[in-house]
């Protein structure tokens, strides 16, 4: 694959390795290749496979062969997530120095029960009604002597106090940059997330904690990326500032539709990119009935 030496924009592609590709995928992208194109800079791919239980090799070998069939070349090595937990952790140790995490043992139907139905995430998830939030060490040390691994937690009232510490009282910010070219400086609002998941129960990692580092570690300078993770952005500028990461540039760009709203899905395999290779159909096809180019 091309390996570029210019180091002035840095995009990737992060795809996770539980589905095929779709159109929606060749459109995030197009858009972050193109980006790097443009400006001289390097396009990387970034397999996120921390959802082990989902993640397929089959999957990952498809992302490669679709990629390749849209025509777009990469850096190597691909970073493959999967390989780097220990990264993940050391940096949410850093968070647990601060005081910043606190475990949680509550399963899902636990806080469906307790939380107000009200009151959601930006996901549609209920926001977590503090269960372990105050619990006493020795309930939570014979959980662990039981051998249960717990969530790790975001205190996200101590985390805005450390943050607004940091920022001397400034609001936690982020550039967003439209398809022109144009930049709006956006007041992030991680609040809305509550107290959310940073160390998963599975696995030592989550989204939000894998994404931030894996992007400051790789240089990446624009994150583009759909709009539904627009609100993402918002927490994770939040452990940008509390792990004193530099701040990329963000694209959040239009989703392919039905016609009835739905946004395209794996799971529902939506205008799937093997499925139009293998009936005959042309990269520039799919380019011009997403509008790209």
């Amino acid at each position: 694959m091309n390996t570029s030496t210019s180091s002035h924009v840095v995009t990737r592609f992060a795809p996770s390795p539980n589905g095929l590709l779709h159109a929606g995928h060749a459109l995030s992208a197009f858009t972050a290749f193109e980006l790097a194109q443009r400006h001289g800079g390097r396009f990387l791919l970034r397999i996120e496979d921390i959802d082990t239980a989902r993640a397929r090799p089959e999957f990952v070998e498809a992302i490669y062969q679709d990629l390749a069939w849209l025509g777009l070349t990469w850096e190597q090595p691909v970073l493959v997530q999967s390989q780097h937990f220990q990264e993940y952790f050391a940096a949410a140790e850093r968070l647990i120095a601060q005081g910043l995490l606190y475990p949680c043992f509550a399963t899902r139907s636990e806080i469906e029960a307790a939380a107000d139905p009200a009151n959601l995430d930006p996901d549609g998830a209920p926001i977590y009604p503090g269960l372990w939030k105050s619990a006493p060490a020795d309930a939570i040390a014979a959980r662990m002597v039981a051998g249960e691994n717990p969530a790790l937690r975001l205190d996200m009232a101590a985390a805005l106090s450390a943050v607004r510490a940091k920022l001397s009282g400034a609001p936690l910010t982020f550039t967003e940059r439209d398809e022109h070219g144009q930049s709006t400086v956006v007041v992030a609002s991680p609040e809305r997330w509550g107290d959310a998941v940073i160390v998963r129960k599975e696995v030592p990692a989550s989204y939000h904690l894998a994404v931030v580092v894996d992007d400051a570690r790789q240089g990446v300078t624009h994150v583009t990326r759909g709009q539904d993770l627009l609100a993402a952005t918002d927490l994770q500028r939040l452990l940008h500032v509390l792990l004193d990461l530099p701040e990329p540039v963000y694209s959040h760009h239009r989703l392919i539709r039905w016609a009835d709203g739905r946004k395209l899905s794996k799971s529902s395999g939506d205008m799937g990119l093997r499925s139009l290779r293998n009936e005959g159909a042309k990269a520039e096809d799919l380019r011009q009935a997403i509008g790209v180019g």
